[in-house]
């Protein structure tokens, strides 16, 4: 009996020997980590695809003569069977350094073909969030090369999608539109109000996205996608954590991170938190004769005996003050009711410390001394609560449904001193935005129908007052926006349609509506004495698109398309009072006053792109685009009852005010991109973006705001077993002073007398995989030191920094 047994035992053993090495499993070849959704095709017929531990039975295809696994973002590979056999059945695929064949959302809110649609879309997924390692989402868009990234403050980030920038780009979050009644027109750093590394997905689509997102979106879409939480499986409960720490030396950066997974069989849970804490930003110490030496830091804001004071800086390359602090939260639930309804929570949390404004603590006034003893934000909170269903009914009027039902509460407050005056004025905005979105498709034989409809509501309660820092008395102030109740409503329907033709042909079109209505109401006159006590708006458009994407074959594809956009007023161009334009030791500043008169801005934009894929192996892309700015919302010199000039927070400046442009406006550019895997360990991306724009006039075009000068990256990148690799330069052409506006929001007081010099950075990563559940990432940026600062930004960008991150999971 006792032999029989072993017997047994031995037999069990080699039966379940053998039927495990029939199991294929397949990894990621830097990560370790399984993956998921591999095509398996035996012999060129049968498919199979490999599960979320990246693992098929190939047990009935033993003795194929060929497999060939595929994923998206990967290279191809090919085995005989009997080479899998003595590889004991493990796969290690080389990540690609592009993709023709990704699935995407943000052109038409559910999910397409990339290379089905007829636009420039930039794809960045989890891996590539993680590889990219930065402190914040605006650093994020920056370092792909394809987006440009303005900044005020250290913790500022205000990208640029093809000219247009701030509230003319549209902000996504989980399908809910972030932008708000109080999105300014100059520089913003709402987007770094999401954490970059709860995200799963980043899709930037460029050009007019109003058809599926109404107004604001005239340069394109930002769609931020968060990690859903994952079910169990195969009976089981399913756990999982990741965490990482992370410290850079420019700033003294300090991160930490912990994300956590608990799924069940139909209810999964997921929570992530990170918070960061970052010192002064030290600038380069590497000087270009270009450069300003008004960018050196030689003295710094005290206060003694009562009195402001400049203290000499003995760290010159020191930006002080510029550190801050910020968390974020996220939680989300998933509940799967059946294979057809799905039900997630979603909640959001973001908020920081006080972020000083480094531009406006910098500037020397016509006295020789700082013009700002105190300026900085006080925190800034986003709270987002959200409620999503998911439906799927191929048997009745929609294959897939989507509701969302959301809500954001925003607090941000601007806060400043003059030098050596007591009263420190705080201006607080608070802002309610309630979002409804129904979104359906259909698919119809070859044609796909998507439809929906969209309500916002904003409210905003703009308050302020100035208190005496010696006496603590309090005393009114005038608001930034009208002091009584603002509103912004919207209502939209949509309709898109695309048609495959053909395998090599694909046709999109679709026309939306959009009614848009501002209310705002100045209930105090103290301050200023405006002839108007309301500024009302009603507001209704019609936006189209239509495009066509051709692949004819041999991996060519191009596609064209031909867009408008709409962008209503909101409560920041139409009813704000603001120092737009800093005065200096010989200049008076500018101060915007509200200008009820303002039209809505249209956009009409054409764009064509063409992109060839050679061996297999590497990719060339050209996207040439022209837009036409009809009613652009222009800074302008104003009068204020008569004069022009105002008194504004005790100092004479002049006046200007938001206005269309009569003659309307043109931005024209182009973008080239190269992906090219040399052989499977080996790769080169580079991009490169040119952007051009006038206002036209009686006479000469003038420069319209907001535009960069050429930019772009160029990395090579080694991708080795357990290892990658990356060395990268990035680089910016000149912005001269004949290219900035001056009435605008290019900042020229940033800059040096002859604008913006060009620049380029050296930078070098590496991260190496210890095991699955262990990882090392290095990262040296700006290896020479370069001091340099990025057009229309009023800080200078880091030197010569050391990045050291350590990640786990289980």
């Amino acid at each position: 009996m006792k032999k029989l047994a072993l017997l047994t035992v031995f037999l069990l053993s080699v039966f379940l020997q053998f039927a495990y090495s029939q199991t294929i499993t397949i990894l990621d070849k830097e990560t370790l980590k399984p993956v998921n959704g591999a095509q398996i095709t035996v012999d060129g017929k049968e498919n199979i695809y490999s599960d979320v531990l990246g693992q098929a039975d190939l047990s009935k295809f033993k003795g194929s003569d060929k497999l060939t696994i595929q994923a998206v973002g990967y290279q191809d590979s090919y085995f005989a069977f009997s080479t899998l056999e003595s590889a004991n059945y493990k796969v290690y695929l080389s990540a690609k350094s592009y993709s023709t064949d990704e699935i995407i959302v943000s052109a038409d809110r559910f999910k397409e073909k990339l290379q089905d649609v007829p636009n420039q879309v930039l794809i960045l997924n989890s891996k590539d969030i993680q590889n990219l390692n930065t402190q914040n989402t605006g650093e994020l868009l920056e370092k792909t090369g394809n987006v440009f990234v303005q900044k005020s403050q250290q913790e500022g980030g205000s990208p640029v999608l093809r000219g247009f920038e701030a509230s003319r780009v549209l902000i996504v979050v989980d399908g809910v539109r972030m932008n708000n009644i109080i999105f300014r027109a100059g520089h913003l750093q709402n987007v770094l109000r999401i954490d970059q590394n709860m995200l799963d997905r980043v899709e930037v689509l460029y050009g007019p996205g109003s058809l599926m997102y109404g107004s604001d979106a005239l340069g394109g879409v930002m769609a931020f996608y968060s990690k859903d939480p994952a079910l169990g499986f195969l009976n089981k409960t399913y756990y999982k954590a990741d965490a990482y720490v992370r410290y850079s030396t420019a700033n003294e950066e300090k991160t930490g991170h912990v994300n956590f997974n608990i799924g069940l069989k139909n209810i999964a849970f997921l929570t992530s938190f990170t918070y960061s804490k970052f010192g002064d930003l030290r600038m380069g110490g590497n000087y270009d004769i270009t450069a300003s030496d008004a960018w050196k830091r030689y003295y710094i804001g005290g206060r003694i005996n009562g009195r402001d004071t400049m203290l000499v800086n003995d760290k010159i390359n020191k930006q002080s003050p510029s550190g801050y602090e910020q968390y974020d939260i996220m939680e989300k639930i998933l509940i799967k009711q059946s294979d057809k309804v799905k039900h997630t929570f979603n909640f959001q949390y973001s908020n920081t410390g006080d972020i000083p404004r480094y531009d406006r603590l910098n500037t020397i006034g016509s006295n020789g001394n700082f013009t700002n003893a105190e300026w900085y934000y006080g925190p800034e909170q986003r709270l987002m609560g959200l409620y999503k269903l998911d439906l799927k009914n191929d048997k009745s009027f929609y294959d897939n449904a989507q509701l969302i039902l959301a809500y954001q509460n925003i607090k941000e407050s601007r806060n400043n001193r003059g030098w050596n005056k007591s009263g420190l004025t705080s201006r607080t905005e608070k802002v309610n935005v309630f979002t409804l979105n129904f979104d359906l498709n259909k698919k119809i034989n070859d044609n796909e129908i998507r439809y929906g409809i969209e309500g916002t509501y904003n409210d905003l309660k703009s308050t302020a007052f100035s208190r005496n820092i010696k006496t603590g008395v309090e005393s009114p102030a005038s608001t930034r926006y009208p002091d009584g109740s603002n509103n912004m409503k919207s209502f939209a329907g949509y309709i898109s349609h695309s048609w495959e033709i053909n395998k090599n042909l694909v046709l999109s079109d679709g026309a939306r509506f959009s009614y848009v209505t501002l209310d705002s109401k100045f209930e105090d006159t103290t301050f200023y004495k405006f002839p108007f006590k309301e500024a009302n708006q009603k507001n209704a458009a019609v936006t189209g698109h239509i495009g066509l994407a051709v692949m004819p074959g041999d991996n060519w594809r191009f596609y064209i398309n031909g867009s408008t956009g709409f962008r209503a007023p909101n409560a920041d161009d139409l009813a704000k009072i603001f120092e737009t334009v800093k005065g200096t030791s010989t200049t008076l500043g500018s101060v915007i006053v509200p200008n009820p008169d303002l039209k809505p801005e249209y956009t009409y934009t054409g764009e064509i792109g063409i992109s060839k894929v050679f061996l297999n192996s590497i990719k060339i892309e050209g996207i040439a685009f022209a837009t036409l700015y009809q009613n652009a919302i222009v800074t302008a010199p104003f009068k204020y009852n008569g004069s022009d000039t105002i008194i504004y927070d005790g100092e004479k400046a002049l006046v200007s005010a938001n206005q269309n442009a009569e003659k309307g406006s043109y931005i024209l550019g182009y973008n080239l991109n190269l992906s090219a895997d040399l052989t499977s360990y080996f790769s080169i991306v580079s991009t490169l973006n040119f952007t051009y724009g006038r206002i036209k006039t009686d006479s000469t075009d003038a420069a319209l705001d907001h535009i960069p000068p050429v930019y772009g990256q160029t990395s090579f990148q080694l991708k080795l077993n357990k290892f990658r690799g990356e060395f990268s330069v990035a680089y910016n052409g000149w912005k001269h002073s004949y290219d900035y506006n001056m009435e605008g929001e290019d900042n020229f007081a940033d800059a040096t007398p002859f604008g913006m010099p060009s620049w380029y950075t050296l930078n070098l990563k590496a991260a190496y995989q210890f095991t699955p559940n262990l990882s090392l990432q290095v990262g040296l940026d700006n290896i020479l030191d370069k001091n340099y600062r990025t057009f229309s930004s009023g800080i200078n960008a880091p030197g010569r920094n050391l990045v050291l991150t350590l990640r786990g999971s289980l």
